[in-house]
């Protein structure tokens, strides 16, 4: 099963070596910070982008009860449950942090913010291993991948203090799931019935990150919503849809 891994794990190392190496360092541009909807309502500031976490918190608690319930999805292995459980208890966490960073944005807040979606990231591509690859697997490479996850963004945040910022490993940690993902649903035959939703997922997420892109260009088309608030509403949508997935799917 390990051998499996050969051609990511080759490819992971050639994509972090060349990013080292033609790569400069990328520090955290000022202007990030600068969300296009800071209305207030109710005394909360930048409220729409503050309050649009709490889909990450119910989809979390959702993942959570459906794991611990006691109608708990059917895994072939018990060692698959894991992952899923580092993935919705980071999105729980995440969906504080944001919130939390919303409020008053800045590079401090916003280090609690990316460690929760780093682990967010790494969790899911550890569900994707165990399930594909195998849950011996899967569970073994589980706290090293969350440990990556963290480390880019703790490198991050002590580069920027420096004052030398580099985002590239985090940059890294963020994209990457993005193409292994779909390599691992080639490679590799499904387990579970369902077995293309992941790539749902991935799609989910790939219209948040465009969302986040044209924030003010979409605040600017009518001032009713942001670009970052629907950031918000797809990934949520993208953690709904692992939610519904483990829900329904069956052992094949």
């Amino acid at each position: 099963m390990w051998r499996d891994l050969g051609v990511p794990a080759l490819f992971t190392v050639l994509v972090a070596a060349s990013v080292a190496w033609w790569v400069p360092p990328i520090a955290q541009w000022p202007a990030y910070h600068d969300f296009a909807d800071r209305r207030a309502w109710l005394g909360v500031p930048n409220f729409l982008d503050v309050v649009s976490n709490l889909g990450f918190l119910l989809v979390a608690l959702a993942g959570l009860r459906l794991l611990l319930g006691p109608r708990r999805p059917v895994f072939a292995d018990a060692r698959e449950r894991r992952a899923y459980l580092a993935f919705f208890t980071a999105l729980a966490f995440v969906a504080l942090a944001s919130a939390w960073y919303h409020l008053a944005p800045d590079d401090g807040r916003l280090f609690w913010d990316r460690l929760g979606i780093a682990v967010v990231f790494m969790a899911w591509v550890a569900t994707q291993i165990a399930e594909r690859v195998g849950p011996r697997v899967g569970a073994a490479l589980l706290p090293w991948l969350v440990l990556a996850g963290a480390l880019s963004v703790i490198h991050w945040i002590l580069s920027e203090a420096r004052g030398a910022g580099d985002l590239r490993a985090y940059g890294i940690v963020h994209f990457l799931p993005m193409l292994l993902v779909p390599w691992l649903i080639w490679r590799h035959p499904p387990r579970y019935t369902r077995g293309r939703e992941p790539l749902g997922v991935l799609a989910l997420y790939l219209a948040a990150m465009a969302a986040e892109q044209l924030d003010k260009v979409i605040y600017g088309w009518g001032g009713w919503v942001s670009g970052h608030t629907l950031k918000h509403l797809f990934g949520t949508l993208a953690a709904a849809l692992v939610v519904r997935m483990l829900a329904r799917r069956q052992p094949l």
